[in-house]
C-alpha cells in the first residue's frame, strides 16, 4: 500500500468516527469543508515525501465554522490571512527556505471542538487523537523533522510515544525526541499570542528555530 492510500484510509477513519462532545468537519455548510485528508490543512501542505511535517493542534471550532463560509478554507484548507498561518509560512521560508506546499502539515486533533477557538481540548482526547491519527501520519510520511506548534500538541505526541510530558514551554522547546529517524520538536504556536508570549522581553523564536535546524542538520 502506498502513502497516498494509507493516508486516505486514515481520512476515511476520521470521517466515520464520532467522538462524544465533538462534531465532524463534514457537519457544516452541507459538507463543503470535507476532504480526503485527516485535516483540510493538507490540501495545501500535502507533500507526502516531505522532510518537514508541521502538526498544529486543531483546525477550527464550532463557533468559527458555523459563521460565514470561508472560501480560503474550502480551497486551500486554511485561512491565509490568519497570523498563525502567515507566521508559519514566514518561519518556514526564513529558516528552511521552503514553502508550505513543499511540506506535509496536519492537525493533531481532527474533529471540531465546541465553543470558540480559545476553547481547550482535554489532554486525554489530544493523546487519543495523537495515537489514532497524528502518529500514523508520521509513520506513513516518515519526515526528518516534525514541528509541533504549541506545548499541548507536543506533549500529546510525547505521551502517545510513551514519554512523560514536559513543562513549561521553554523546557519543551529544549526537549526534542526521536521517533525512529524522525526528530520531533516543539515550537511556540505561530499565532499572535504564542509568538508574543515567547518573544516577550527577547526575540527567542528565531533562536529556537535556528537551534532546531542545527539539530536536524547534525543528524542528517
Amino acid at each position: 500500500m502506498d502513502k497516498h492510500r494509507e493516508l486516505k484510509a486514515l481520512a476515511t477513519k476520521r470521517q466515520r468516527a464520532r467522538w462524544p462532545g465533538y462534531k465532524g468537519i463534514g457537519d457544516y455548510h452541507n459538507g463543503v469543508y470535507e476532504c480526503s485528508y485527516v485535516s483540510p490543512y493538507t490540501k495545501t501542505a500535502g507533500n507526502v515525501d516531505a522532510d518537514i511535517m508541521v502538526v498544529l493542534q486543531d483546525w477550527t471550532s464550532d463557533e468559527s465554522i458555523r459563521g460565514d463560509l470561508d472560501s480560503d478554507s474550502v480551497t486551500y484548507g486554511y485561512t491565509r490571512g490568519l497570523h498563525t498561518n502567515r507566521n508559519l509560512v514566514r518561519l518556514l521560508e526564513e529558516h528552511f527556505d521552503t514553502a508550505l506546499t513543499d511540506i506535509y502539515s496536519t492537525n493533531l486533533f481532527p474533529f471540531i471542538k465546541m465553543g470558540d477557538m480559545g476553547s481547550s481540548i482535554p489532554r486525554r482526547d489530544l493523546v487519543r487523537a495523537a495515537r489514532q491519527f497524528a502518529l500514523p501520519q508520521i509513520t506513513i510520511v516518515r519526515p526528518k523533522l516534525v514541528i509541533c506548534l504549541g506545548l499541548a500538541t507536543f506533549n500529546a505526541l510525547r505521551e502517545a510515544c510513551g514519554h512523560q510530558p514536559v513543562y513549561p514551554l521553554a523546557a519543551t522547546i529544549r526537549s526534542p525526541f526521536s521517533l525512529g529517524a524522525t526528530r520531533i520538536w516543539c515550537q511556540a504556536h505561530t499565532g499572535a499570542r504564542g509568538q508574543n508570549n515567547r518573544n516577550s522581553g527577547a526575540k527567542r523564536v528565531p533562536n529556537d528555530w535556528r537551534r532546531m535546524k542545527r539539530d536536524v542538520s547534525a543528524k542528517a
